[in-house]
């Protein structure tokens, strides 16, 4: 996936996860909320179908940390 792709899908997730309970909260029906709810669920499967990584979602901060928040010099350190 292009990086212009992985920037809309990231976007889409977080306009779907922050609408979800918002629509929870304001009493709209439930099949509204559950739609919301899946559709959020489906944008890393739509990414991993289009041949990126799930991963690629996180804030590039947050992915680029990697496992358990090490640093790139703890991680080589591990893996040596």
């Amino acid at each position: 996936m292009s990086p212009r792709s992985v920037r809309a899908a990231r976007r889409k997730l977080a306009v779907l996860l922050a609408l979800t309970p918002v629509a929870l909260l304001s009493g709209l029906p439930a099949p509204t909320v559950a739609g919301l709810a899946l559709t959020g669920l489906a944008v890393p499967v739509a990414v991993s179908l289009g041949g990126g990584r799930p991963r690629d979602l996180l804030p590039s901060r947050l992915a680029r940390r990697g496992g358990l928040g090490h640093t790139q010099e703890q991680g080589e350190r591990f893996v040596t």
